[in-house]
């Protein structure tokens, strides 16, 4: 009799932990569906996003909201709460490539007369974090902060190719189809091979990327982004080597290694 109700206690408790993390993991699918396209949803909008029912989906929203993660505006929306936004003000200021960045990006946009773009990888691609526009340039691509950035984008494919978790990269990678992934997993290798990125995932619009490194591995890529009439996607453009030299000096700013400079030191 005892063991059985042992046993029974340890499978409650089993069940208890399994529906607190999948709790966990559902307010992390919520919160993820905030950016700057949708900065603000309903229930109704949650749920059918996510493939739930609405009352769940109200509940879990009203839950977010008692917790300060999520705020309730006049119209009835849910938007952001003062807890998230506490979390994430911490998140980024304590990376140190963000206080370190603003004058090389100032200097590289003056220097390409381009938007310059530093992402920070997020939960599954990479978050626009700061952005530098030359406001002298005749025509300026505008990116917002917050923007979180296809798999397709010259960013993301330094991120994959560097990125420490390569287990991850290559599941991220898996759930596109068939070509697609092929396509990507080519121009990561690509990477691996240059040291950097140009790519167009928007149409008319390129950007040039390259990875920055601190003394734990990639912390961000730096890339400029224009318009496909003025900024080149070939190897050998002076832009794309103000870019590198950019991303280099960050690194050793951040005592990290840079390195795609091991491809130079192989091919000798």
């Amino acid at each position: 009799m005892g063991k059985s109700t042992r046993s029974s206690d340890a499978t409650r408790a089993d069940r208890g932990d399994q529906a607190d993390i999948q709790a966990v993991s559902r307010v992390s699918q919520i919160l993820s569906l905030f950016e700057p396209a949708t900065p603000e949803m309903t229930a109704v909008e949650v749920a059918e996003r996510l493939g739930l029912n609405r009352t769940t989906a109200y509940r879990y929203c009203t839950s977010l909201v008692a917790a300060g993660l999520l705020e309730r505006n006049a119209e009835g929306s849910y938007v952001p709460g003062g807890l998230l936004l506490q979390l994430g003000a911490f998140a980024i200021g304590h990376r140190s490539v963000i206080n370190l960045a603003p004058r090389h990006m100032r200097a590289l946009a003056r220097a390409t007369q381009t938007t310059v773009v530093l992402s920070l990888w997020g939960l599954t691609g990479p978050v626009v974090s700061r952005v530098e526009e030359n406001i002298s340039a005749v025509v300026v691509v505008s990116v917002r902060v917050g923007s979180h950035l296809p798999l397709d984008s010259a960013q993301s494919k330094v991120f994959l190719a560097y990125h420490a978790d390569q287990l991850s990269m290559e599941r991220l990678m898996a759930n596109l189809p068939g070509q697609a992934r092929e396509e990507l997993r080519a121009d990561v290798e690509r990477v691996r091979t240059v040291g950097h990125c140009s790519a167009m995932s928007t149409p008319g619009v390129v950007a040039v990327g390259a990875p920055v490194f601190d003394e734990y591995g990639i912390c961000a890529t730096i890339a400029i982004v224009g318009p496909d009439n003025t900024l080149s996607m070939a190897d050998d453009t002076p832009e794309l080597r103000v870019v590198v030299d950019t991303a280099r000096a960050l690194t050793q700013e951040l005592g990290g290694h840079y390195r795609p400079d091991d491809l130079d030191r192989r091919a000798v």
